[in-house]
């Protein structure tokens, strides 16, 4: 969690400066136009910190129920590992805006965070 934490600390006021750069006010989001850098540095930031909470929230209650250290700990890394790709083709604007390697990147992330929900259910309700 902590990497994940890390790169959110980066990517905020990194966007924040790409905003500031384009005129924006505090808070502002760039118009929506994936060809503008600016506006993928806020969506690569966005993103990430919509998908936190549940990630965050999956982690503990995995550790919590007694999920299996090596799997919550193989999937957290995916997901990190995910998250942190995910940044980089988001910002470059690596392949297409939708159903290209930025959706199927996110796709995997969520089934990390699937798989969390799994060894949950597991452990609480199948006793490991």
């Amino acid at each position: 969690m902590v990497g994940l934490v890390l790169l959110q600390l980066v990517l905020s006021p990194l966007s924040a400066m790409r905003k500031t750069k384009a005129g924006l006010a505090p808070g502002a989001q760039p118009p929506a136009d994936y060809a503008d850098n600016g506006y993928r540095w806020h969506r690569a930031h966005g993103n990430l910190a919509e998908s936190m909470p549940a990630f965050v929230g999956l982690v503990l209650a995995a550790i919590l129920a007694g999920g299996s250290p090596f799997w919550v700990n193989l999937f957290a890394s995916g997901f990190l590992l995910l998250r942190i790709l995910l940044a980089v083709v988001h910002i470059n604007g690596i392949g297409k805006p939708d159903k290209g390697l930025r959706s199927f990147t996110y796709v995997a992330g969520w089934l990390m965070c699937l798989g969390l929900a799994y060894l949950v259910v597991k452990a609480v309700f199948f006793n490991g």
